[in-house]
């Protein structure tokens, strides 16, 4: 199916921001959800993009926002305690068109089939956040897996972008990905958020990740770099 009308969740957000520019410069449609105090983060974008202003766990504020889109990108947000993610996912896959690519982000935390493989440093500084962010009913973690685990169980084409540590900085390309972690390729634990927002925008086009969680990494990584060079010595034997 050919992209030409796109709807961001989340836009007025810096990985929102930069999906939006991506958006713009393929020539989409783009349609803009975002709360309402955040509306003046995107003017920058405001005489190009259609601006709805919103809670994006707001079930009428996405159905009137996804309506005529070809694909929908929605950023997870584990805000506060009212399941943010898992209201924001649950109205994208009910209203989004029937045959609408849908493409959300979050962390590295999530696992869609239980064979990733965590470092207990990693393991422990998510359980640490999750209980912290409960205690002061900031960040609701356990939504955002109870958010993938709808997307997961859906038949709609969706594709779960897993993102990990995030830095400012010019673009270094499309990110590689894996569908596990613990696959020495993510060993950097490091992408540039305006390329998280590259890969989310080109999943949009690309069949092949319907279906899948990929977990991504910086291209110019020295983890991504070890892999490239092993993969062309391989190739040159």
């Amino acid at each position: 199916m050919s992209i030409k009308k796109v709807c961001i969740v989340g836009a007025s957000g810096k990985l929102g921001r930069y999906m939006v520019r991506h958006a713009l410069e393929r020539g989409y449609e783009v349609v803009g959800v975002c709360r309402e105090r955040s509306v003046p983060k995107l003017a920058e974008f405001a005489d190009r993009i259609t601006i709805i202003p919103g809670a994006t766990n707001d079930r009428e504020v996405i159905r009137k926002a996804v309506d005529g889109c070809d694909g929908v990108l929605a950023v997870l947000v584990p805000w506060g305690v009212r399941q943010y993610s898992s209201g924001t996912a649950q109205a994208v896959l009910d209203f989004a068109e029937p045959d609408a690519r849908l493409v959300f982000s979050c962390g590295w935390h999530i696992s869609r089939d239980g064979q990733d493989q965590y470092s207990w440093k990693f393991r422990a500084a998510v359980r640490v956040v999750t209980v912290l962010a409960r205690l002061v009913r900031a960040v609701e973690i356990d939504d955002q897996v109870e958010a993938c685990r709808r997307i997961f169980a859906s038949d709609r084409k969706w594709t779960v972008v897993r993102g990990s540590d995030l830095e400012e900085g010019e673009s270094q390309g499309l990110p590689v990905w894996s569908r596990h972690v613990g696959d020495p390729i993510l060993g950097s634990n490091l992408t540039r958020r305006v390329d998280f927002a590259l890969f989310m925008v080109a999943a949009l086009a690309d069949d092949t990740l319907i279906h899948e969680a990929p977990a991504i990494v910086g291209r110019c990584t020295p983890s991504a770099r070890a892999h490239a060079a092993i993969a062309g010595t391989a190739e040159n034997r």
